[in-house]
């Protein structure tokens, strides 16, 4: 086999983080408790990583709260990933961490859930298969 035909590994990256993030995202997310666990903490990130930056203006106080919101969130998240029949890929690093975590709660979870996969997921069905 040549480079070019050979597969990737799964953390090779092919087409960047936003696709290869993309490309491995429904087989982690199959379980219904891991789903509900996802559509609770995904705000609760969200909103947590809202808040320091309008500490800049509202006060140094809402800093540590979106901190505690966007740990609970992915701690919750963490625990719901061990439900599911495959494991998350491991992370390359700390910078890997905060990438795929912002990723994975501004882009890829949402984009998930307007997709419909969530719902394909939830009802339990296959993704559907790319000609």
């Amino acid at each position: 086999m040549t480079t070019s035909t050979m597969p990737s590994a799964p953390d090779a990256r092919d087409g960047g983080l936003l696709a290869w993030q993309w490309a491995h995202y429904r087989g982690g997310h199959v379980d219904r408790t891991n789903l509900a666990i996802h559509a609770i903490s995904n705000p609760l990130f969200l909103i947590g990583s809202i808040l320091p930056v309008l500490a800049i203006a509202g006060g140094w106080w809402l800093a540590p709260i979106g901190l505690a919101l966007m740990i609970v969130a992915i701690a919750a998240q963490g625990r719901g990933h061990r439900r599911e029949p495959t494991a998350p890929i491991p992370f390359r690093g700390a910078g890997d961490v905060v990438a795929r975590l912002f990723v994975e709660q501004w882009v890829t979870f949402p984009r998930f859930v307007l997709s419909g996969g969530f719902a394909q997921a939830w009802r339990g069905m296959a993704p559907p298969v790319r000609a």
